[in-house]
């Protein structure tokens, strides 16, 4: 599944603190990181999807993320609930 493409999901979660909260309650079921992001603010969100099986696409970079999900900054990552 693209990232273009989720846009009709559910319900979005922006941003890095907000998808290793929602990983942790286990309410996600993709996450999305941007390449471009630095790996201390994504390894954590890498690491909890793979621990609990969950997909993980790739973006670009932040700001293609930010803009796919409506917002006009980058983000580092965006989780995709149910």
């Amino acid at each position: 599944m693209s990232y273009e493409k989720v846009n009709q999901a559910n319900k979005t979660i922006i941003g890095t603190k907000q998808t290793v909260k929602a990983l942790k309650s286990g309410i996600v079921q993709e996450v999305i990181v941007a390449k471009d992001a630095d790996d201390r603010m994504t390894e954590q969100i890498i690491q909890l999807a793979r621990e609990k099986g969950i997909p993980i696409e790739f973006a670009e970079s932040r700001l293609k993320l930010g803009k796919a999900y409506g917002i006009h900054v980058g983000a580092a990552a965006v989780a995709i609930t149910g």
